[in-house]
């Protein structure tokens, strides 16, 4: 399998609804993003304390991983890898469910670093806890994995697969519970100063 390249017709200026692997790209790109900001988050709190902007930024990224995220999720679970295990690949199949079982761990993993975001959004300056550190890389990597072993394969459904996947990821943002910016449209960004 190889990396997820849109075939040729579909590459899109930005990730749309159209071209739902773009958005669940799209998607990861603000895992990796966010995953950076907590990081940062870290060190600004150790150095400034929990001021306005930390508890800015611990919002956000409360934020976009207790919406955004799961939702991804859902993208994945419910509509992108039933279509691929379709295609009847065992290889591929193995894969999926190995990248599956990932995401129950991925979720204790951020309720442990969400605690502490929620200490910061209440104003208290606590250092983060150990799971910070794995959570920071293991989230970003993970993504990276999907994009490597099983974003490859979705170029080989059928274009009303793809089409029927984009429209199901649009109807499941509708329905969340806050609205949140659609993975392929960028809302504006906290970004600590000089980090």
């Amino acid at each position: 399998m190889q990396a997820y390249i849109s075939p040729p017709g579909r590459i899109q200026a930005r990730a749309d609804f159209d071209d739902p692997i773009q958005l669940l790209i799209a998607c990861h790109d603000k895992v990796r993003r966010f995953a950076k900001l907590t990081a940062k988050l870290a060190e600004h709190v150790a150095r400034e304390g929990a001021d306005r902007q930390a508890i800015e930024a611990a919002q956000q990224i409360i934020r976009y991983f207790d919406i955004a995220a799961p939702l991804h999720h859902a993208d994945e679970e419910v509509d992108l890898f039933p279509a691929l295990a379709a295609l009847g690949d065992p290889v591929l199949c193995e894969v999926l469910q190995q990248i599956e079982q990932e995401h129950e761990p991925l979720a204790q993993l951020w309720q442990a670093v969400r605690r502490w975001l929620l200490d910061v959004t209440n104003g208290l300056a606590i250092p983060p806890p150990a799971a910070l550190a794995s959570f920071v890389v293991v989230y970003p990597e993970h993504a990276a994995r999907e994009e490597l072993l099983i974003y490859g394969a979705a170029t080989r459904l059928p274009d009303a697969t793809l089409r029927s996947l984009g429209q199901r990821i649009v109807a499941r943002r509708k329905t969340a519970p806050t609205d949140p910016a659609p993975p392929g449209i960028s809302a504006p960004e906290f970004v600590i100063p000089g980090g």
